[in-house]
């Protein structure tokens, strides 16, 4: 049997082990009970509604990894030329603030010890899409740990592993030493961090900031969450609400934010430019956040910046993007000027903000009509987007709780894989949805753990 046929395979078992009524109401009890004990929230949503996690094979898992792996040394490329080359990094369309931050020393090399690309993977035809990498505040990664936590103790899960083995994939480890090892470089000495997680205190994430002060705790690391309104430096240091003295920054705040509410000479990015904390991600990560660097490692002008490896991934995961602004382009083996070429093409195509979160601004093309297609491409054309070819999307059957009974329905389902120090995978989110933006910031979909299964 291939990979994808036994994942089908188990998909099957698992859904008809949940025609056993009591254990489908006993799993769905047990989940909301998981929920409602442990703060298992976005906002005042739950994280997940389904009683299933997405499941892959090792050698699924394994051929992902490696994909991103190659990925990721082409965005290190494209990072410290940015870095380097003023000429090269206009490419990126950073304002001019954001020109002034990227070049604060961050104290350590990589330029996103911790981060999160958001793809697509096709079990199918075992292809990999990548439409974003969110290199600033990637979130999950502690909803992605009790969330497997949740559905390795369903009874359902017990049922199914007297035939399969499931093997969760943890992620919160890969950012505990993405922060150890950044704040080792940075102070030249091998000691533990006071980590002050920062965002506004109002944030529908503030659950995961819980988890992740309490793993941080339970590691013998001094951690507390804060808002950065309330922090104050003096004296060389940053200091938290009750007196804390934060050493390293774990910072959830987005930097767009943090500038606009605070502006440029608050205190986080007056102790970040000193050298008197370390901050992670760094601001210079602003760069490959940016998602002109989907444009930018695709783009005919920058093909010799790359091996034969990193151009093949390009080519098989990259969507076609562009920079929307007028120019010529390839597209394929074909010549097409972009604008004109878009206008005409709308229905394969989407437009998305060069620095934006949570599917806003997003405008899906064949969702819209020629005027309002029209009317984004002005838009775009005032504020950097980029515009990129519309990949479709895979789905899975997921089975959910509703009346008193099991409901199986089709859902487009995506993977994020969580990336160690700009360089390996640490785990992965999934993300469920019958809404094409799959975004649950969005107010769309669900998250799901990502397990690896094989037969006994």
């Amino acid at each position: 049997m291939n990979d994808a046929g036994t994942v089908r395979e188990a998909i099957e078992t698992w859904h008809g082990l949940l025609g056993d009524e009591g254990l489908a109401a006993g799993s769905a009890e047990r989940m909301e009970d998981d929920h409602r004990r442990r703060g298992m929230y976005f906002g005042d949503r739950p994280l997940c509604s389904v009683l299933r996690p997405r499941m892959l094979t090792h050698a699924q898992y394994a051929w992902i990894r490696r994909q991103v792996g190659t990925l990721m040394s082409a965005y290190r490329k494209i990072h410290e030329r940015a870095m380097a080359d003023d000429g090269f990094r206009a490419q990126f369309h950073l304002l001019d603030w954001e020109e002034e931050i990227v070049h604060f020393d961050p104290g350590f090399r990589s330029p996103c010890p911790t981060s999160r690309l958001d793809t697509f993977f096709s079990a199918e035809d075992g292809t990999l899409k990548v439409t974003e990498y969110n290199a600033e505040t990637p979130a999950g990664a502690g909803y992605v740990d009790v969330l497997s936590e949740s559905f390795l103790a369903l009874p359902v899960t017990g049922e199914f592993m007297r035939t399969h083995v499931l093997h969760p994939l943890p992620a919160r480890h890969g950012v505990l030493h993405a922060l150890l090892q950044s704040y080792e470089e940075w102070s030249g000495r091998r000691e533990l961090p006071r980590i002050g997680i920062l965002d506004w205190s109002d944030v529908p994430t503030q659950s995961e900031f819980i988890f992740f002060r309490d793993y941080f705790r339970a590691h013998g690391i001094e951690a507390e969450i804060a808002d950065p309104r309330e922090c104050e430096y003096r004296d060389g240091k940053l200091i938290a609400p009750g007196g804390f003295e934060i050493t390293l920054v774990y910072k959830r705040v987005l930097i767009d934010e943090l500038i606009m509410r605070m502006g440029m000479d608050n205190p986080v990015v007056q102790a970040v430019k000193d050298g008197a904390v370390c901050m992670i991600n760094p601001f210079r990560c602003k760069v490959i956040y940016k998602k002109a660097g989907l444009a930018v490692l695709g783009d005919e002008r920058n093909a010799e910046m790359f091996d034969a490896d990193e151009r093949a991934v390009i080519d098989a995961c990259i969507p076609w993007t562009r920079v929307v602004e007028e120019r010529h382009t390839s597209r394929g083996a074909e010549q097409v000027d972009l604008l004109p070429w878009m206008a005409q093409n709308r229905e394969r195509l989407v437009l998305k903000p060069n620095d934006d979160y949570g599917g806003h601004g997003i405008v899906l093309g064949w969702l819209v009509s020629d005027d309002e297609w029209s009317a984004a491409m002005q838009t775009a054309l005032t504020r950097p987007h980029v515009v990129q070819e519309r990949i479709i999307l895979p789905t899975e059957p997921f089975p959910s709780w509703v009346d008193g009974q099991v409901q199986v329905t089709d859902r487009m389902l995506d993977i994020a894989p969580y990336v160690t120090m700009t360089a390996h995978v640490d785990g992965a989110l999934t993300r469920i949805a019958t809404d094409p933006l799959l975004n649950v910031t969005a107010g769309g979909g669900s998250s799901v753990s990502t397990m690896l299964v094989e037969r006994r």
